[in-house]
């Protein structure tokens, strides 16, 4: 898993006052738990933004005036008209726990389907994932080059050594779908095929009729 620094300070006010008076100063309010004590902090919306809005997941060293903790994101409250950051949570990270991340799912290689003219359906983004953080990796990636128009990649068909996947083993992560044009090349193809077969039949015909003469 990749890494960030993010220096922060402690947040002296804890009410919806300071909380408003401290982003309209260009910071974001934030609780750190899953330690011994719950710690109330700001950091700089900038600073913030860039591990938020970011496909990567991060493991971040945060500096609250001079102490250092690692932790990880674990929700995070966005404005409901603007979708500004109002509020974070983040998870300390403690020696020989679990954590619990939303993994980034990537695709790698060309399907075989898709050569053939069908596409590739990614039904998930994000995956939830649970593990050691030394067991966790950047992201999911998972090589379609194998899947043909129709088959489909679940859940069970993967194996994260270390972790384990939230979801159920049903669950549909990739599909390879037909998609119009092949449903025309078939159908192309179908009628070539069934022409083909007509001539011949004809060529048959006439060949039978020639003979009786």
């Amino acid at each position: 898993m990749k890494t960030a620094s993010l220096s922060g300070s402690l947040r002296e006010n804890v009410g919806k006052k300071g909380a408003s008076a401290i982003r309209k100063s260009g910071s974001i309010p934030g609780v750190l738990y899953g330690g011994q004590d719950q710690t109330h902090f700001t950091v700089e919306e900038n600073s913030i933004n860039k591990l938020v809005f970011n496909p990567d997941v991060f493991y971040i060293e945060l500096d609250i005036d001079g102490k250092k903790v690692h932790c990880i994101l674990q929700d995070i409250q966005f404005h409901p008209v603007t979708d500004r950051i109002v509020h974070i949570d983040l998870l300390e990270v403690v020696p020989g726990k679990e954590v619990r991340v939303n993994l980034p799912l990537r695709s790698e290689g060309t399907a075989e389907g898709v050569m053939n003219g069908g596409r590739i359906a990614t039904l998930f983004r994000r995956v939830p994932v649970k593990g050691m953080i030394e067991k966790i990796p950047e992201a999911i990636t998972v090589d379609i080059t194998p899947l043909v128009i129709g088959s489909t990649v679940r859940v069970r068909d993967l194996n994260i050594e270390g972790c384990t996947i939230l979801l159920n083993e049903s669950v549909l992560l990739f599909a390879c779908k037909r998609t119009r044009l092949a449903v025309a090349d078939e159908d192309l193809e179908s009628g070539e095929a069934e022409g083909a077969a007509e001539g011949a039949e004809g060529e048959s015909e006439e060949g039978s009729e020639g003979g009786d003469a």
